[in-house]
């Protein structure tokens, strides 16, 4: 097991990494404080993973919440259901909830957690590889709204989070590569011997290679936990972590949350992102090879979807959390192992670039 930490005084926690944390592991346990445990999952999940956790419970009175899978279900109803548990159980400010699930679950479950009685503890067990290497850690929780995805939320960090990577045994290969997608942004934004090394090292990760995979996650991890411990609250550099979420969220808000997963809009939004670092004279011919090359080794999406034409792209990218004054921010590369800090986008400029993709 590897143990690493997000370094924030007071709310420091840390995050677990390895084989059977679940099964064989006491970790979760440790984190727990109270006799009053809620246990928030989805319908995919429980019946893969529910009762392992529960095997460990069983000294706790403990709630079960079950929610549909899916991201068109990360809605404020669905916390709803959560708090309706909590009541109904009669459950205290300090009783524990246990978000067991991908990144839906995550935000959901923290949502919750950062919302009843003002806020309780939680502790992240992270079930897909996109949550286990981004959205389990730093504490951003939330849910859509039909006019923009993660618009209603709260910074609430959890406990602790625990990545038991033989969960992504059962993984389907699509949502695999989605977390993919997030493995390759810490390369492209904060280290370029890290993409130099997914780029000699991808088709391991494809065969879910047990040591590529397990370095993959303990170095997106640890990019993650560096990054939130100098910028918590995303008013600097954490910010980059959003590289391609401008252009990724509209795609997922355009066609209706779920036809898209969110690595594969991430994935489609970072290589429009790179197109308009180019056109800023800051990437050449050469990045933009490698950088779509390496996504499609993945079987991720480069091309946005016909259906959304520039002018609706705008209007979508004009609902973003990094937008001031009605300005589109986003982040673009300086050069591969570089991001940008957000930068008000020229309208020309953002035009010409989703342009070029609609021409190809």
């Amino acid at each position: 097991m590897k143990q690493l930490k997000v370094d924030l005084g007071k709310r420091s926690y840390p995050i677990y990494i390895g084989e059977n944390l679940l099964a064989e592991s006491d970790v979760l346990v440790q984190h727990i404080k109270s006799k009053q445990v809620v246990v928030v999952t989805n319908a995919t999940i429980a019946p893969l993973y529910l009762e392992t956790v529960l095997n460990k419970l069983t000294a706790y009175q403990v709630a079960t919440v079950i929610l549909p899978d899916g991201e068109q279900y990360k809605t404020l109803e669905h916390v709803t259901t959560i708090f309706t548990a909590l009541l109904e159980k009669k459950f205290s400010r300090n009783a524990t909830l246990i978000a067991l699930g991908g990144g839906v679950i995550g935000d959901m479950g923290g949502f919750a957690a950062a919302c009843y009685q003002r806020g309780i503890p939680f502790i992240q067990i992270p079930t897909t590889l996109l949550a286990q290497v981004d959205s389990s850690v730093g504490g951003k929780t939330g849910v859509n709204h039909a006019l923009g995805k993660n618009m209603i939320g709260a910074f609430y960090q959890p406990q602790a989070v625990i990545a038991d990577t033989t969960v992504l045994d059962t993984l389907d290969d699509r949502q695999f590569a989605a977390g993919l997608a997030e493995v390759i942004k810490y390369g492209l934004i904060a280290d370029v011997e890290f993409f130099d090394w997914l780029e000699l090292n991808i088709e391991k990760l494809i065969a879910r290679e047990k040591d590529a995979l397990a370095f993959a996650i303990e170095k997106s991890c640890a990019t993650k936990a560096r990054i939130v411990a100098e910028d918590e609250f995303e008013s600097g550099v954490r910010a980059t972590l959003n590289l391609g979420h401008t252009f990724g969220h509209a795609i997922e808000t355009g066609t209706g949350y779920g036809e898209y997963l969110h690595g594969e809009a991430v994935a489609i939004g970072t290589c429009q992102a790179a197109e308009l670092s180019k056109r800023l004279g800051w990437l050449n011919d050469e990045d933009i090879e490698r950088i779509i090359k390496i996504f499609e080794q993945v079987k991720l999406p480069v091309k946005p979807p016909k259906t959304l034409s520039t002018e609706r792209y705008i209007e979508l990218m004009s609902v973003d959390k990094k937008n001031i004054d009605g300005a589109i921010r986003v982040i673009g590369l300086e050069k591969i192992g570089a991001a940008s800090l957000p930068f008000n986008v020229k309208r020309e400029v953002l035009e010409q670039t989703l342009n070029s993709f609609f021409e190809i």
